[in-house]
């Protein structure tokens, strides 16, 4: 068993090594990962195909695809264009009230929209208004990354690590509103604060021509009115189911299907390019993971990591909450925070087991995992995206200006969410 833990172990490592290099595309290196896994497996005896199938979270994957198609059917209605140019023109192109606008309606957005999207969609028409006004749309591209990071922990259908804790917990789309929600709010502001005063340079200079936004039409960029009502209402209707799930009994998988499948087919788009949307890739990021994690517990992997947590068993819970925020903070700001988050779950799972009181560890890794994205620019995927996208500006996100913006952003939220976390210790063991 020992070799089977030792080799078990390297495939994961290594996997996880050449997904944070970037040598190869992250859902090629998963999908290897997960062969190898099962090969070993079938070889040392300790892990079949069967038991990889099981290993797979088909509600966290039927959530993630439903709410992709929902996006896939909005996004060319250009709704996300009209936000940004309604904030731009409510900002009257004020510097820091343009911040404020675009990285507050980007914080929203990914509370119930993958992070991803909400930053592909809203950054270009923000670089478009920067260059209207002659300002740098650095503060303003930084903003939306990292407070598309801090909106996405409010919410189940916010962030994957969310989805990936509410299904193996039970935690509800309610207990997210209650617990999470208030944590993110504190969280949200103080890093506009922050990026305010990091930011203050760039924020003090004059825009050129002010204008010239206040000429813009929002109106203009919706180019399909009639989708954007139908897609909206759907998603309306499937944001208030997933408040009373837990009393319909119907997973959030369901539902986030069920509404997919309605809004295709009021709207009855083409079908091929609504699919060709869909971000194919993350799934199956997700499925390899699932299964490589699922070989590492057969192979006694995480048994033997819960062992040696054991052995701290000593730590009040509240600060070895404290402490799993930081470590899960810390990895997510390296690592893409969804491998963290697979691989930590049958760790507390395994806790729970041996008689530890967990129902605060899943929120300790929930903030972790969620605020730690801002701490690098690989730190998540929304950070890559946006520095990619500000190639296009006269001032590249390089990792040297985003350590000095996101990094402080980071420690200042885990900062605020450990205090947080020790005044709300008694209702998060509920």
């Amino acid at each position: 068993m020992s070799l089977a833990i030792g080799l078990a172990s390297l495939i994961f490592v290594l996997s996880l090594w050449l997904i944070f290099s970037e040598k190869l595309n992250r859902s090629i290196t998963a999908t290897a990962g997960a062969v190898l896994m099962v090969v070993l497996g079938k070889l040392l005896g300790f892990y079949t195909e069967a038991q990889a199938l099981a290993a797979v979270d088909f509600n966290t994957i039927g959530l993630l695809l439903g709410m992709m198609l929902l996006v896939a059917l909005l996004e060319p209605s250009g709704v996300f264009q009209y936000l940004a140019v309604w904030a731009g023109r409510v900002s009257r192109g004020r510097p820091a009230w343009l911040l404020i606008m675009l990285g507050s309606i980007t914080a929203a957005l990914s509370m119930f929209l993958n992070n991803v999207t909400t930053a592909v969609l809203v950054a270009p028409v923000t670089i478009l208004i920067c260059e209207i006004l002659g300002i740098s749309a650095v503060p303003y591209l930084v903003a939306e990354a990292v407070l598309s990071n801090i909106g996405g922990v409010a919410t189940l259908v916010g962030d994957p690590p969310n989805i990936l804790v509410a299904s193996a917990s039970g935690i509800t789309f309610n207990d997210f509103l209650t617990r999470a929600l208030p944590v993110v709010v504190v969280v949200w502001i103080s890093s506009l604060l922050l990026l305010r005063f990091l930011f203050r340079r760039q924020l003090s200079v004059r825009p050129a021509n002010p204008d010239a936004l206040l000429r813009l039409n929002p109106a203009e960029t919706i180019t399909d009115r009639a989708t954007a009502w139908r897609v909206l209402l759907v998603l309306g209707v499937a944001i208030m189911l997933f408040f009373a799930h837990h009393i319909i009994q119907v997973s959030p998988a369901f539902i986030s299907i069920g509404a997919a499948a309605a809004a295709l087919v009021w709207v009855r788009p083409n079908f091929d390019d609504t699919v060709q949307r869909v971000d194919w890739g993350v799934l199956i990021f997700f499925t390899a993971l699932f299964v490589m994690v699922g070989g590492l517990e057969a192979a006694g992997v995480l048994a033997a990591i819960v062992r040696l947590i054991e052995g701290v068993g000593a730590i009040p819970a509240v600060m070895f909450g404290v402490l799993l925020i930081w470590v899960a903070a810390g990895l997510s700001a390296v690592i893409d925070n969804v491998p963290i988050t697979i691989a930590l779950i049958p760790v507390i799972l395994g806790l729970g087991a041996d008689g530890m009181q967990v129902g605060p560890l899943w929120w300790a890794l929930v903030f972790g995992a969620g605020f730690g994205g801002n701490g690098t620019i690989i730190g998540s995927s929304a950070n890559i995206v946006i520095a990619n996208l500000s190639k296009k500006t006269h001032t590249p996100i390089t990792a040297e200006l985003w350590n000095r913006s996101g990094l402080p952003v980071m420690l200042v939220s885990c900062a605020l969410t450990s205090v947080l976390y020790v005044l709300l210790f008694p209702l998060l063991t509920h």
